[in-house]
């Protein structure tokens, strides 16, 4: 970046929009007129957390994960546990 650049009341993600919600391109062309294309992802698309990404960078490591998830599901079997309800809830304790 060029020292004239002032970032210095710049907002981090000011125009950021998810991307499940679908985005808007707007293209200027040099006869003046204006390209409206409408994007949205397309069904079976999944979105990881950046978090997550780092340790499934590409499609085939996130499928090979869930299938031994699956194997497992099946191996383990479900157990059922009763909660147990308080009548009310404690927040700081009394003086």
């Amino acid at each position: 970046m060029r020292k004239e650049y002032d970032f210095s009341k710049a907002e981090r993600g000011k125009f950021h929009r998810p991307l499940d919600k679908g985005y808007t391109v707007h293209v200027q062309k040099k006869d003046g007129t204006v390209e409206v294309k409408h994007y949205t992802l397309t069904e079976g698309t999944v979105l990881l957390a950046p978090d997550v990404q780092e340790y499934f960078p590409d499609s085939e490591s996130v499928n090979e994960a869930l299938r031994s998830l699956i194997k497992l599901m099946d191996k383990v079997p479900v157990k059922k546990y009763k909660q147990q309800r308080s009548t009310g809830l404690q927040v700081a304790e009394k003086k």
